[in-house]
């Protein structure tokens, strides 16, 4: 099923943390993508569907600098027709011991308007890129060039990132705490929930500041329900809503 646009604004307003909850009460316990974090912590959040590029190890009479001048290169062709809106993920075997692309490559992706970048190997130029305000995720910095490791060989496959399975047309968002992944399938359902699940953290959060305990409030109650039903009121009545 095809994100909405209503929704897709909507996972730009929900945390990662409040995502995978969403996800572990519909049994997913394995999509937060493990050990990657963005390299601007305060940069814009990052939605869109998973275009994914694969990497296997490098071989030295194949993988050369050379390679990169033919347009049909995996990785080149990925920056060239990864969609407006689309997240490129690569799995890089979580090796950051070289490159998995550098800021000319990023800043190619952002200018066609592709919605951010996630790698569970390393970024090169991560000075640059963090300027770009460009969502761009990796495990850490890295230096050497791809070709020392990498091998680009295909493009929208499934692959694994960061432990994560990640298929084509995945719904991938990221904030400041790192990458969620989810199905294509659930991506409304999950967007509806974790709206109301978030203004109900809000009332909670409220309530504790005030002094009130946990124990039916967090997690909810139908008691904690109403009254939460009647904040939400309130808090309409108070913005005009």
């Amino acid at each position: 099923m095809t994100l909405t646009a209503e929704n897709r604004e909507r996972l730009k307003r929900v945390s990662v943390a409040t995502l995978t909850t969403c996800l572990f009460k519909r049994g997913f316990r394995n999509a937060f993508i493990q050990g990657v974090h963005p390299i601007s912590p305060d940069g814009p959040r990052m939605v869109g569907e998973a275009f994914t590029l694969r990497y296997i190890p490098a071989r030295e009479d194949i993988d050369v600098l050379d390679a990169y001048a033919d347009p049909e290169h995996p990785q080149r062709k990925a920056i060239e027709t990864c969609p407006p809106g689309h997240v490129l993920v690569i799995d890089s075997r979580k090796d950051a011991r070289a490159a998995s692309a550098g800021d000319i490559l990023l800043t190619r992706l952002m200018v066609r308007g592709v919605a951010g970048a996630v790698t569970d190997g390393g970024f090169r130029d991560t000075p640059a890129i963090a300027k770009l305000g460009f969502p761009a995720y990796h495990a850490r910095p890295s230096a050497p060039t791809g070709p020392i490791l990498h091998h680009a060989c295909d493009l929208q496959v499934p692959i694994g990132c960061g432990d994560v399975p990640v298929y084509p047309g995945d719904i991938v968002v990221g904030d400041g705490e790192g990458v969620v992944v989810i199905p294509a399938r659930l991506a409304n359902e999950v967007a509806e929930e974790a709206v109301t699940m978030t203004e109900y953290e809000d009332f909670v959060e409220e309530q504790v500041r005030q002094g009130r305990r946990l124990p039916g409030l967090y997690p909810a109650t139908p008691e904690s329900r109403r009254a939460f039903e009647a904040w939400r009121r309130t808090k309409g009545e108070a913005t005009g809503g």
